[in-house]
Formats: structure tokens, sequence, C-alpha cells
């Protein structure tokens, strides 16, 4: 276990839709090191967003530099996590962007999707094969240079090991993939179907491999050591990795700009009826491993909004105190879903609405109450994974995510869902789990059963309402989602 008398390390990135975050962990699960820059999107246009690549990949040079530097010759490899379904076109001689990526959240090939769906072909306009179609449609639209084999696509993880590792890899792993849109969950393949549909030839696009494998080394022109490059997963799956959720019927949220909650379905998909969707969690020495996946999309969000919306606060960490100084939310109710209602309504025109105020009613019980809306939108969401879902329900769930931070808000999920709540010491679980799947792939850990040693609780939310009583509450706060979804 130890290289040189150090202990040994993994270096992890996440990159997401704000910034780039890489840190350290050691063999015992514990932070050595950590760097974090801020990249904010662009909005050139409504419903439009995008990324600019170079200042990305600057950025990731630069944080593996500053967490490496917390454990010199220690570090095994390197685990890389992603925002999902971004997508990418490079130049294949010099990894540079043909187009800035179009983001995840981006809204323009939305009527593309629409007509693809009405011709049986899948595709969602959060996934990012009509993304990947839109910008080939612009700089290549008789895909000649693709077919030459001058222009790859992908997605984010693809372009960053393609980059890092100076063109010696074309991958990404199974989770990546099945966001992509471009996937065939029965063949666990490429979809030929849609292939054909956009005009991509497989050639372009990536070698679908396993989670957790050594693809290759970091090139010597980033100006980093030579290690390799040895995990490759979503972000919401790696999530799913960093808490341990390995079991089928398992379940973790994660809170980010959106909250993000996710069931392991076990060796096979799970087909929702309930707003759900289906994806691999990882692949691991072949072996596909599912979710079922399911969204809340404003959380962190709600929060921001009321620091830059309302100013009643001056940083989000404020909500804890402003929250706790009142009892309760003085009858104020949130349905914070500024950015549409996820699942299981799949409501992208809803819109954020606050009732409920008196001339009693003062800023912590709007603080409250959205922090409380928050938690209501995770129990929707929660329950309609469960009501897909043929496993037993987990005894506990794991959170993550910076809002995992606000006990507030915790002890409210605990109180929504009635089950205990279990925060990690560690809440970047998302580079947590490339760290761990890049550690297993390396031989920092031998097993599942060493990385459980690695994992620590912070603290258990237990629920503190009756049944009765949650139920009550629940229900009297579903009457008012109508309201945002109103045109």
């Amino acid at each position: 276990m130890r290289q040189g008398g150090a202990e040994p390390a993994v270096l992890a990135l996440d990159v997401g839709t704000t910034g780039v975050r890489a840190v350290l962990v050691d063999a015992g699960g514990v932070l050595r090191g950590s760097a974090y820059q801020e990249v904010l999107p662009i909005y050139p246009g409504p419903g439009l967003v995008e990324h600019e690549l170079e200042p990305l990949l600057r950025a990731t040079e630069q944080v593996i530099g500053t967490a490496l530097a917390s454990a010199p010759g220690a570090v095994r490899g390197i685990g890389i996590a992603n925002q999902r379904g971004t997508a990418v076109v490079w130049e294949a001689a010099t990894g540079r962007a043909v187009h800035p990526a179009l983001s995840w959240q981006d809204a323009r090939t939305l009527a593309r999707c629409e007509a693809l769906m009405a011709e049986g072909v899948f595709v969602s306009p959060l996934m990012a094969a009509t993304k990947v179609e839109w910008i080939l449609d612009r700089v290549d639209p008789d895909r000649a240079e693709l077919r030459a084999g001058r222009l790859r696509c992908g997605t984010l993880d693809a372009w960053l090991a393609w980059c890092l590792s100076g063109g010696r890899i074309s991958a990404t792993d199974a989770s990546n993939a099945s966001c992509s849109g471009l996937y065939d969950f029965l063949t666990k393949a490429w979809s030929p179907a849609v292939l054909d549909a956009l005009r991509i030839p497989e050639s372009a696009i990536p070698t679908l491999v396993d989670s957790s494998a050594v693809l290759g080394t970091v090139a010597p022109s980033t100006n980093l050591p030579a290690l390799p490059i040895a995990a490759l997963i979503g972000d919401q799956q790696g999530a799913m990795m960093g808490q341990l959720r390995l079991a089928p019927g398992q379940a973790k949220i994660t809170y980010g700009t959106a909250a993000m909650i996710d069931l392991n379905s076990g060796d096979d998909p799970i087909w929702s009826t309930h707003g759900a969707y289906p994806l691999v969690l990882w692949q691991r020495e072949g072996r596909t491993v599912f979710c079922l996946e399911g969204t809340a999309i404003t959380a962190g969000a709600a929060v921001t909004w009321l620091r830059d919306g309302l100013g009643v606060i001056a940083q989000p960490e404020d909500s804890i105190a402003l929250a706790a100084s009142v009892p309760d939310a003085g009858g104020v109710w949130a349905v914070p879903a500024f950015q549409g209602l996820g699942t299981p309504y799949l409501d992208t025109g809803a819109r954020a609405v606050i009732g409920g105020l008196s001339r009693a009613t003062t800023r912590a019980h709007v603080v409250r109450a959205v922090l409380e809306g928050i938690a209501w939108r995770c129990r929707e969401v929660y329950d309609a994974l469960r009501a897909d879902s043929p496993h037993p329900a987990p005894a506990t769930l794991r959170v993550d995510g910076g809002a995992a931070r606000n006990d507030i808000l915790m002890q409210a999920q605990a109180d929504a869902l009635g089950v205990p709540v279990e925060r990690p010491e560690v809440v970047q679980a998302s580079a947590l789990g490339a760290a761990y799947l890049a550690g297993l792939a390396t031989g920092v850990w031998r097993g599942e059963s060493e990385l459980a040693a690695a994992w620590r609780c912070d603290r258990v939310f237990e629920p503190q309402l009756s049944a009765d009583v949650r139920d009550e509450r629940f229900a009297a706060w579903r009457k008012h989602v109508p309201a945002a979804q109103q045109r």
C-alpha cells in the first residue's frame, strides 16, 4: 500500500458546470489537498448555454498542479468526474474545440429532439447527441472532416482524456455514454440508429471503456507528471460511488444547482413511468450496473436566488443561521421551480412561487420556506424513484454537494422523507467517487471492503416528525404545486 515510504494517493477531477476542482485522496480516504477554479458558462441568448474550453483546460491543468503539490511522488493515478451531456467537437491534431461546447443545459436543439422523437429516435435535449449534430452542421456539414479523422466529437470526459493524454486516449466510459443520447441500453453499445440519424460516423466518437481502468498516461506537453488516467465517470454516478451506494435499492441526493437523486437498480435498467430515467451507473471489469435518476431542477439555485435576487442573505451559508432563527416558516410556503419542474412533472415551463405571506413574515421565514420547499421537491423525486423500483427501500439516504452542509435543509430533508439522512465528512462525493475508481484500478484499494473503511460519516439527521404529521404537511405543500404550473 505504500510507495517509497509515502501513503499512496489518487487525484480526482470534478469538472462541473461552473468550475473545476481537484482533490487528492489518500488510501485512508482522507483529503490531503484540493484546489478549485471557477470557470463560468456563457449565455449568448435565451436558452443558450456554452462553455469556452481553452480556459477550462488551463484551469484543469492548474488545479491538478496545485493539488499534486500536497503529496509529491505518492500519487498513483487520476480519475475524472464531469458534468454530463455537454457536447464537444474538437480537432484531432490539437484538441482545440472548433466551437464552444454546448452545455447539457442548452435548449437550442429542443425542436430537433421533438422531430427525432416523432420519427422513433429517442433523444433528450439534456443529452449531447443533437448538440453534437448542431455543431457539426455548422463546421462540417458534409461530415468530410469527421470521416477523414481530422475532427472528433463526444462528451466532456472524452475531450479531457484526449487533451490530457496528448491525443493518445480516445475513450468514454459507459456512464457518460448513457448520458450522451448515442447509447443503446439493450446492446450496451453505441446505437447505429441514432448515429445514422445524426450522420455521425462511429469512427469519430470515443471507444466505450470501463469506468475504472488505466487508459494511458498524462502527456509531457501538459507540464504535469506522467500519471495514469485510471477512471472516467459522470458526476452523479461518481457521487454514487463516492457515497458507496453499491447495492440495488440504495440511493443518494446530490445538492448542486439542481438536486439529483439516484437509485442503484442493479444489473438491469428500470424504465420509469414517473418522470425518471435509466442510466448506466458504472461499468467495471465488463459488468454494467444501472441506476434510475430523477431531478429537482432547482435546489442550490434557489438559495443563490435568495442572495442575488432578493438580497436577504450575503452568502449561501448565511441561510443556515437565518432559517434557524425562527421555529418554523410562519405559514410561508415555496415551490422552488425557477427553471421548471423536473421529476415527476417534466414541466419545463413551470416557475417558482412563494405564498402565505403576511405582515408578520420576515426574511427568516422566507428563507426557511425555500429550504423546506427544496426538501419537499426532493421527496417528490424520491417517491417517484421508489414507485418505479422493485428493490427494498434503503434504510438510510446519503447526501452530498455544497448544500448538504446546510443543517436546516438536511433536517428538513430527513423530516420530509421519514428516512435518516447521512452526511459524509467529504461532501465532494463526485470527486471522491472518481478517486475511488482510479484507486481500484491502480491498487490503492484492493476492493469494495477497503473502500467501506475509507467512507466517514459526519452526521446523521434523524426524522423528528411522526408519519401522520409528515404526510399532512406534505399534502398541504403539494396543493401549491399547481400554482407553479399556471401559464
